[in-house]
């Protein structure tokens, strides 16, 4: 993707400390400016991890292809959420962090142990994932010794690496992880009336969870808000930029919404119908790959296997680049520091100081095993924010702090109100599941 700090120049400067001077797309629209596209893909890709493909996966082996249409509900979803994250960074000219703080300090009260406790936990879950993909690859491989060596490679690529490094190469995986995952998924064609049945919307026995997973759920975690950080990094700044960062989100979550719906397929044919089923955590994906090489051969098991390596590495690459951004600014907002302030950016002292906590910590949970107390805290405070980051984005783009032709409207409060509601009530069922564990 092309570098937009070449193509762009300052315009004016936002009113607020922490805004930071528009710059201008190519003259031309979103035609001349489609080699900009790029941090969607960053953001998409970085959400939907392994764990969502197994939440999928495990939807498809239950109920077959009946909850395909909350797969597509679930991807307008994430287009609408994150649009709201893209329209008050450019609207304003400031982070969310920063909007989250004009509603009071009670957000870095939840903010701070939330990011704190989700690195830790994060950086060892995230790896594992990989872990098992390479393992998995590599007959006889240590799972945990490729953990250590994928956490080890984030580690050096975000520390030394640069925006537009990572998104070149995590574009790259995600053409690899949407190709072979979904080439396979072809595989299932033969069944495409059956499949097409899904598209309407119904509710098996058993299936609310799912559903409110499927809908809610799948790529939604603190990564969502690390959107604006990605483009701040490409150079979008000011509202000039809001059709193309549209076009960016829309373009990045469609490709991973069918991604997703290729996982729901697979399941669907291939345990669903054979009813066979898989491990609920991320050892399921390791399951498919066994499923596959059965049905079809090892070719298409390794192929699908390369394609669930993309996924999980784009997804932690993604959170040691992205979420220590998140980290920079919350430090450099505490200390009042000003916008780009060094020690806030990409490379800086604070960004730094979060990559090493997502790195090296982490490890000791491979060898030593999980902390229950430290999990379950991970989970609580996990499901409470993406019903803060929905709530707070209908607060924040309904204010005076935005202006008035890109606040909300109706249709935009109708649809971030519900997608409000279904995390409520996702979150809500996540809590009382960690309760009455």
């Amino acid at each position: 993707m092309a570098d937009t700090h070449e193509a762009s120049h300052a315009s004016t400067v936002a009113q607020e400390g922490h805004a930071i001077p528009h710059t201008e797309p190519k003259p031309g629209g979103v035609l001349a400016n489609w080699r900009s596209f790029g941090p969607g893909i960053v953001a998409a890709a970085t959400g939907v991890g392994a764990a969502d493909l197994v939440a999928t996966l495990i939807a498809g082996q239950k109920f077959g292809y009946a909850l395909l249409w909350a797969c597509i509900v679930g991807t307008l979803m994430k287009i609408a959420l994150v649009e709201g994250v893209g329209r008050y960074t450019l609207a304003t000219g400031n982070t969310m962090f920063h909007g989250w703080r004009t509603l009071g300090k009670w957000t870095a009260w939840y903010f701070a142990p939330y990011l704190i406790v989700w690195g830790f936990v994060y950086g060892a879950a995230g790896t594992s994932g990989v872990g098992l993909a390479m393992s998995a690859l590599i007959p006889g491989t240590s799972t945990a010794l490729w953990a250590v060596i994928s956490g080890i490679l984030c580690f050096v690529m975000a520390w030394f690496g640069r925006y537009g490094f990572i998104e070149k190469l995590m574009s790259i995986m995600v053409v690899v992880m949407f190709f072979t995952v979904v080439g396979i998924a072809t595989l299932s064609l033969r069944h495409l009336p059956e499949i097409l049945t899904g598209l309407v919307p119904s509710m098996p026995d058993g299936s609310f969870v799912y559903v409110m997973s499927l809908a809610g759920g799948i790529g939604g975690t603190v990564t969502l808000a690390a959107y604006g950080y990605w483009f701040r990094e490409k150079g979008w700044h000011g509202p000039a930029w809001m059709n193309i960062m549209r076009l960016d989100n829309t373009f990045a979550y469609l490709l991973t919404g069918l991604f997703v719906i290729a996982m729901l397929i697979i399941g669907g044919d291939l345990l669903y119908s054979a009813n066979l089923s898989v491990q609920s955590g991320d050892r399921g994906l390791v399951d498919l790959a066994d499923v596959l090489h059965d049905r079809y051969g090892a070719v298409v098991s390794n192929i699908y296997l390369v394609g669930f390596l993309a996924a999980a590495f784009s997804s932690i690459l993604g959170v040691w680049n992205g979420v220590s951004l998140m980290f920079a600014d919350f430090v450099g907002h505490m200390k009042h520091l000003p916008a780009e302030h060094p020690d806030t950016v990409t490379g800086g002292k604070y960004f730094r100081w979060y990559v090493l906590w997502l790195t090296f910590p982490p490890m000791l949970m491979h060898f030593l095993g999980k902390p229950t107390a430290l999990v379950l805290t991970y989970g609580v405070m996990g499901a409470l924010f993406m019903p803060f980051l929905a709530i707070t984005l209908l607060v924040l783009l309904n204010s005076k702090a935005v202006p008035k032709e890109w606040r909300y409207g109706i249709f935009g409060n109708i649809v971030v109100g519900a997608v409000a509601v279904i995390f409520i009530i996702l979150g809500g069922d996540q809590l009382l599941g960690y309760i009455m564990d």
